[in-house]
C-alpha cells in the first residue's frame, strides 16, 4: 500500500538505476530479500495514519471527552441535514433513532428486532456496540468531509446520539474513561455473537480462528450464476429507469428504453412527455458537432453535483431534504448579486431561509462553487 513501483516500459535507464538506489536506501532487510529495489517499509506515521479503528473491547481509543450539550451543537451544524434534528432522518437516509425501549437497555435484546409488524430497523436497534458508532462516526463522518471531526467532537457526537436513544442522561460527558460503562446499557448489547474470533483479543472470543482450513476439490457443487433480468413487456413500463435515478452511487438506472444491449426498440412503450435518452444523446451529439468552441467547453454541470454530492438532498424540480434546484433559480431570479450570494451560500452552508434543517459547510473548491452558482442563477436549466 505504501510501496513505489517503477514503470519498466516507460523509465529511462538513468531513473531505475536512480529510484533503485533510493528504493534499497528506504527498504527494510526483509523487503530486500523478497522483492530487491521495490518499495519501503512504512513509516510510523503512515502507519498510524491508517491504524484508526476501534474494537468492542475499546483497543484503539484515543483520550477524549465530549458531553450531550456540546454533541447537540455540533450534530445541528455537521449531522442534521442528513440525519435529522432528532435522529429521525430524512427521505434519503434511514433512522438512526427510535425502537427502543428502557426494558431494552435493561435486557440487552431489542424486542422490536422480532416483532414483524414493526415498521423498520433503526441504527440504535441494531448496533450492539458503542465502539461501533465511535468509530464509524470517526472514520466517515460528516457524509462531505469525512475524518474532520475532532477527538472530542467525535465523543460528543456519540453521547448526543446515545442520549437521542434514552442510553444516556442529558447531563452526560462520554469519555474514554467511562465508555465501558455505556456499553452495559446498549439496548441490544446482546444481539451479536463473537464467536467467529475475528476479533482476538482477551475476553474477546474463547475460540480460535479458523486459518488452517485444507481445501477440498472433491465433489465440489457447481457455482451458481447469479444474474437478473426484466422481460420484454415489464422493462419500460414504469417509464425510462435511467431518468428517474440520482446522480449518486454506481447505480445509476438501466436505459430502459432500449432492450437489453440493444438499441431503441419501437415495440416498448413509450414514456409520455419525455424524450427516450436515445433522443436526448442523438440531440447532445447534433448540438455538439454544430456549436462553437464557446458550446464544447461549456461547464459539466452533472459532473459537479455528483462530485460534491448535491444531489444527496437536492433535486432538479422536485423539494428533497433540501428545495429543488429550479425552487433556488426562481428564489433569486433577476437579482444582481445571485452569483455572488450563492456561491458564498453554497461554500458556507447555513439554515433558516428554506427551513430549520441546516446545510453544513461544503469542501467544494471556490471555482466549482462560483460554476454552480451561476447555473442556479441563470435558471438551473436540466444539464
Amino acid at each position: 500500500m505504501f510501496s513505489s513501483r517503477l514503470d519498466r516500459r516507460a523509465a529511462r535507464p538513468a531513473g531505475m538505476a536512480l529510484a533503485l538506489v533510493l528504493a534499497l536506501h528506504w527498504a527494510a532487510p526483509a523487503h530486500a530479500q523478497v522483492l530487491p529495489g521495490i518499495g519501503r517499509a512504512a513509516t510510523v506515521k503512515e502507519v498510524a495514519a491508517w491504524d484508526i479503528d476501534v474494537r468492542p473491547d475499546f483497543k484503539g481509543l484515543p483520550k477524549g471527552a465530549g458531553s450531550v450539550a456540546q454533541g447537540q451543537d455540533v450534530w445541528e451544524a455537521k449531522c442534521a441535514s442528513c440525519h435529522g434534528v432528532f435522529g429521525e432522518s430524512n427521505e434519503v437516509f434511514a433512522p438512526l433513532v427510535g425502537g427502543t425501549t428502557a426494558k431494552d437497555i435493561e435486557t440487552g435484546r431489542v424486542a422490536r428486532l422480532t416483532d414483524e409488524s414493526f415498521p423498520g430497523r433503526t441504527t440504535l436497534m441494531k448496533v450492539a456496540t458503542v465502539s461501533t458508532l465511535w468509530d464509524y462516526i470517526n472514520r466517515a463522518m460528516p457524509w462531505n468531509a469525512p475524518k474532520s471531526l475532532k477527538v472530542d467532537e467525535v465523543y460528543a457526537v456519540t453521547a448526543f446520539l446515545l442520549n437521542l436513544g434514552g442510553i444516556v442522561p442529558d447531563n452526560h460527558t462520554l469519555s474514554d474513561q467511562n465508555i465501558k460503562d455505556v456499553q452495559n446499557r446498549m439496548p441490544n448489547r446482546k444481539g451479536m455473537t463473537l464467536d467467529h474470533a475475528l476479533w482476538p483479543g482477551k475476553g474477546l472470543s474463547t475460540n480460535k480462528v479458523d486459518v488452517k482450513a485444507v481445501a477440498c476439490m472433491n465433489h465440489c457443487v457447481t457455482e451458481a450464476s447469479v444474474a437478473s433480468m426484466l422481460p420484454d413487456h415489464a422493462r419500460n413500463a414504469h417509464g425510462n429507469l435511467a431518468e428517474q435515478n440520482r446522480m449518486v452511487g454506481a447505480q445509476h438506472g438501466a436505459d430502459t428504453s432500449r432492450p437489453a444491449g440493444g438499441k431503441p426498440d419501437a415495440r416498448l412503450p413509450a414514456v409520455p412527455g419525455r424524450a427516450t435518452a436515445q433522443a436526448a444523446v442523438t440531440a447532445t451529439a447534433a448540438a455538439t458537432a454544430t456549436a462553437g468552441p464557446q458550446a464544447a467547453a461549456a461547464p459539466d454541470i452533472n459532473g459537479l453535483l455528483a462530485r460534491n454530492t448535491c444531489t444527496a438532498c437536492h433535486a432538479l424540480d422536485r423539494k428533497l431534504v433540501g428545495p429543488g434546484f429550479k425552487e433556488v433559480a426562481d428564489k433569486y431570479a433577476g437579482k444582481a448579486d445571485a452569483v455572488a450570494y450563492l456561491a458564498q451560500r453554497i461554500k458556507g452552508g447555513g439554515a433558516g431561509v428554506w427551513g430549520q434543517i441546516p446545510m453544513p459547510a461544503q469542501g467544494i473548491s471556490p471555482q466549482d462553487a462560483q460554476t454552480l452558482a451561476q447555473w442556479l442563477a441563470t435558471g438551473a436549466r436540466k444539464p
